[in-house]
């Protein structure tokens, strides 16, 4: 069986500065955010990235309480004022902006990572299978590891202005089976 695409090879740019729309319209939000380090940090990771340059977590720049953020943030009781900030981006674009970057970020994220094994749903925009393991089976097609995001939370994730135990902590992701943590695949 093919696989149907996550997003259409004429709709890739429109993906692509929908993507960059998004990552602005966060990083003006941030701006607004009394704890807007954190996200500032996480969007300049993205900004390197996408000059092709090593993502890092906190750049040396970053203030110690981003750098501090940063750190704890896979300690599964820490949550502060940046934290919390970050865990509020939600910039208000219109819905097909949002689509387009979700569909986009969910193509790069299968490019990463292809494979039957996992699968990624962002509802209700698009979901991917990822990762090598075992597929599913020909009546359920569905696999065992299934994780569900709703997109704001996605593309923070994709973005860098969060990480993934943060999101987990908060209880913004459903996950189910072995394989439930895609924190080494992630910012894009």
């Amino acid at each position: 069986m093919v696989a149907m695409a996550v997003i259409r090879e004429q709709d890739m740019e429109k993906g692509r500065r929908a993507w960059r729309q998004w990552v602005e319209a966060a990083r003006a939000q941030a701006a607004a955010h009394a704890g807007g380090d954190a996200v500032r940090a996480g969007i300049a990771a993205y900004d390197r990235s996408a000059a092709g340059e090593p993502s890092v977590a906190a750049p040396a720049s970053a203030s110690p309480a981003t750098q501090n953020t940063l750190a704890n943030a896979a300690q599964p009781d820490h949550v502060n004022d940046a934290d919390a900030s970050a865990l509020s981006i939600s910039p208000e674009l219109p819905r097909p902006v949002w689509a387009m970057a979700v569909r986009y970020t969910l193509f790069l994220l299968e490019r990463r990572a292809p494979g039957p094994g996992v699968e990624v749903r962002v509802a209700p925009w698009g979901a991917i299978k990822i990762l090598d393991g075992p597929a599913s089976d020909p009546h359920n097609l569905t696999p065992p590891d299934v994780i569900e995001l709703d997109p704001d939370v996605w593309l923070r994730l994709a973005a860098g202005i969060t990480t993934w135990a943060q999101e987990k902590d908060a209880g913004h992701i459903t996950a189910v089976g072995e394989r439930d943590d895609l924190s080494d695949l992630l910012p894009l």
